[in-house]
């Protein structure tokens, strides 16, 4: 052999544990990403579509929505009720719906009219309250901004809400299954409060 000559040596692959570990910090850094999606879908806000007439002419179908969750989800951690604004759009859970056509159980998006302890009056085409601060009653229809949009509500009801009971209508009163129909809501059906719609582009618009 010649001494001159180059020597050539085989040896083992050389293991590489740089990216081994860059694998296993990119799932750990998708895994943290989705447990984060999920959180703020189930505890802060979520992204709805309008399914429906019974909210127009405020909202159309298929309309976006982003409704804040975050009031109810503390509510709960405090082990107290969630209670939004008169005139709050909110989705809540309602079930039993089987008896008028519609899945039994599905969420509703509806306005706010009735608060816990409103005696509420629904006759002549228009919504009374009476409370402690307005006892020879007040209708919101007519003295809130939304009330514009509200020709008429039908239906014959005299009701006074328990502590936890919410009074809700769509807003397209001739086309909208709500408390009309099916009573009060509870409280703790609620899911959260509509703060904004995001499409279309051109009608964006906070709630």
């Amino acid at each position: 052999m010649d001494p001159n000559s180059p020597v050539v040596q085989t040896s083992e692959p050389k293991q590489q544990p740089g990216i081994v570990r860059e694998i296993f910090s990119t799932i750990g850094v998708l895994l943290v990403a989705l447990v984060v999606a999920i959180g703020l879908i189930s505890f802060v806000f979520q992204s709805y579509e309008v399914d429906g007439p019974s909210m127009e002419t405020t909202l159309q179908n298929q309309d976006r929505l982003i409704v804040w969750k975050l009031p109810r989800t503390w509510a709960r951690i405090t082990h107290h009720n969630y209670i939004p604004g008169r005139g709050d759009v909110i989705v809540f859970v309602e079930s039993g719906l089987a008896q008028y056509g519609q899945d039994n159980s599905k969420q509703l998006i509806k306005r706010v009219i009735g608060l816990p302890g409103d005696h509420l009056v629904v006759q002549d085409g228009q919504i009374t309250i009476y409370n402690a601060q307005h006892p020879s009653g007040f209708k919101p229809d007519k003295t809130l901004a939304y009330g514009s949009v509200i020709p008429f509500t039908g239906g014959n009801i005299d009701i006074t809400l328990g502590k936890d009971q919410l009074f809700v209508c769509g807003d397209n009163r001739p086309d909208s299954l709500d408390s009309r129909t099916f009573g009060a809501i509870n409280a703790k059906q609620i899911v959260g409060k509509l703060v904004v719609r995001v499409f279309p582009l051109n009608h964006i618009k906070k709630f």
